[in-house]
């Protein structure tokens, strides 16, 4: 959560402290930049103006560390954003718009999506690491490994699915109200790249599977 004023975050806080999340406030782009070096964050609550470096300054500094780059960034803004300003916003790698003052169900919920996709991402992860194990644990059996596969690859396939249909479900939730009536909900780089990592996963899978 980045906001020069204390109050801002003190709302934030508020609001979101009725999730089991840890929350972490910066006063200023350089602070959210220095917390950023070390922490793990599953999404940015970042306020557009400033003093200093403002927000789009540090969303650009953010999308710039490959360690930062695909963490979603929803921008605070104390204006309603027009055309202009809002393609300067997804332009500089924000996702989502959230207006002051804050509406708690709508920023409970967009805040919800993306840590949700975070968690989800990481599941993928370790999955993936457990394919990469159970593939090289069968490369180095001998014998006959046949069956060995094929309970393997029904393993995996059954923890995939339930991967990808929480994923589906959380990809239909993505219809949060937006920065605007009508608008179209931005692209999502760490949605498409989770996605692709599960179709890759699926493919691995099915590589496996005894014809």
């Amino acid at each position: 959560m980045v906001d020069d004023r204390p109050e801002n975050l003190l709302a934030l806080e508020a609001i979101l402290s009725i999730f089991d999340h840890e929350l972490v406030r910066a006063s200023s782009g350089d602070e959210a930049l220095k917390a950023l070096l070390t922490g793990d964050f599953a999404v940015i609550l970042l306020d557009v103006a400033m003093p200093g470096m403002d927000g789009l300054e540090t969303a650009a500094h953010i999308k710039r560390r490959e360690r930062t780059r695909d963490v979603p960034i929803i921008f605070l803004t104390a204006v309603h954003p027009d055309a202009e300003h809002a393609f300067r916003g997804y332009s500089a790698g924000a996702v989502d718009y959230v207006s002051k003052p804050f509406d708690p169900w709508v920023l409970r919920a967009k805040v919800a999506v993306f840590v949700d996709l975070y968690h989800k991402r990481r599941q993928l992860q370790e999955q993936a690491t457990l394919l990469r194990g159970r593939l090289r644990e069968a490369a180095l059996a001998e014998g006959a490994v046949a069956d060995d596969r094929a309970d393997l690859a029904a393993e995996l396939s059954r923890r995939l699915a339930a991967v990808e249909g929480s994923f589906a479900a959380l990809r239909a939730s993505r219809s949060v109200p937006g920065p605007a009536d009508g608008a179209a909900v931005p692209p999502d780089p760490a949605a498409d790249e989770l996605a692709a990592g599960l179709t890759r996963l699926r493919d691995a899978i099915d590589a496996l599977t005894p014809r």
